[in-house]
């Protein structure tokens, strides 16, 4: 009976995901409001992958007819989104050969099936809204969570051009605190607010792709809880019944 109760305790606590990545220069992480339950947040993420990820990053663990998850019809993603395969069965490839890729940008951009998982979705949403202007960089680009990062800022267009300066700081108790200073070089075609939505869309997608089924799965978990608090009942139940005429 106590190896069951403690069954029953154990299990809620596997279901825990923890948000390990942290950014490489220290910068703070900004919470990211995605919701896997927010479709039309993950069909709009969907549409950004395609038109700007998708180029230089594939997402080979995803096949494109699971979009159906996401309420859309086959006919709307072979139209909107398929642009790297002939069927909607096939999976999310990029078309760059990777030899090209390595030679242009010093390393083969990664896959990013598994990306949200691996880095977090607060260090993808942070990461996406911290690219500034350096003209020291290969691409003219550089990220303040992934510093010298050879990915150029390929939403530049919709967030527009920005500098940063860095402000060393001292608190009262004498401890050194650094804030960022950003200045506007030039407008984006979106609005800050509107830019942060965006991204909150790619990663909500990006997260969706590293899990299809998470929203399923756990809907389910909750269920076997509930059925199984239900079953530890019975069996106390009947434990105290079978022990009852025992003797100590």
């Amino acid at each position: 009976m106590r190896a069951f109760l403690l069954i029953i305790l154990f299990v809620p606590l596997m279901g825990i995901s923890f948000n390990g990545a942290a950014a490489e220069a220290g910068y703070r992480l900004d919470r990211s409001q995605h919701d896997p339950t927010d479709v039309i947040s993950l069909q709009n993420g969907a549409k950004l992958f395609v038109n700007y990820c998708l180029g230089c990053h594939g997402a080979q663990y995803m096949r494109y007819n699971r979009l159906t998850d996401l309420g859309l019809t086959e006919d709307q993603i072979e139209d909107n989104l398929m642009f790297t395969a002939e069927k909607v069965g096939e999976t999310m490839r990029t078309t760059l050969p990777q030899k090209a890729a390595k030679a242009w940008f010093g390393v083969a951009p990664p896959d990013l099936s598994l990306i949200a998982r691996s880095r977090g979705a607060d260090w993808l949403y942070t990461y996406m809204r911290t690219f500034y202007r350096d003209p020291k960089t290969a691409t003219g680009w550089n990220n303040l969570v992934f510093p010298n990062v050879g990915m150029p800022h390929v939403l530049w267009q919709l967030d527009g051009v920005k500098a940063v300066e860095a402000v060393h700081t001292k608190d009262l108790a004498g401890h050194e605190r650094v804030d960022y200073k950003w200045t506007e070089l030039a407008p984006g075609s979106l609005q800050p607010v509107a830019y942060d939505a965006a991204v909150r869309d790619l990663v909500n997608f990006l997260v969706y792709v590293g899990e299809p089924s998470a929203v399923k799965r756990e809907r389910i978990g909750i269920v076997v809880l509930f059925v199984l608090a239900i079953v530890f009942v019975f069996a106390w139940l009947l434990k105290r019944e079978f022990w009852k005429d025992v003797k100590k």
